[in-house]
């Protein structure tokens, strides 16, 4: 889906024009990203938050020479989806999927 297709189905859906859903959805877009560059989460419940994470700084290497660089620390915007859209999709955990906690050995 794309921001057009978004644009088309809210203007279907609660009757109004192309261009005043298109406000809408632009409106939504810059009050998630204002709110991520102070450093708040955004809540959807029950679809998901948008966060920002800090990636501290690491070492890498250019993939063209093999030369060593330095990577600056920054901050990366992330998504962790509810559970509706867990369910929706079909990525919830069971009850018999437990994540591993690493020390257990295996046979």
């Amino acid at each position: 889906m794309t921001k057009a297709d978004l644009i088309d189905t809210v203007a279907g859906e609660i009757e109004i024009s192309k261009r005043q859903a298109g406000e809408v959805v632009d409106l939504i877009l810059t009050e998630i990203k204002s709110a991520l560059q102070k450093g708040d989460r955004v809540a959807l419940t029950p679809f998901g938050s948008f966060v920002v994470r800090s990636r501290k700084a690491r070492e890498g290497r250019n993939p063209k020479t093999g030369e060593k660089i330095k990577i600056a620390a920054r901050k990366v915007p992330a998504f962790i989806p509810g559970k509706s859209l867990k369910d929706a999709i079909g990525g919830a955990r069971g009850a018999g999927a437990k994540k591993s906690s690493g020390g257990a050995k295996r046979r």
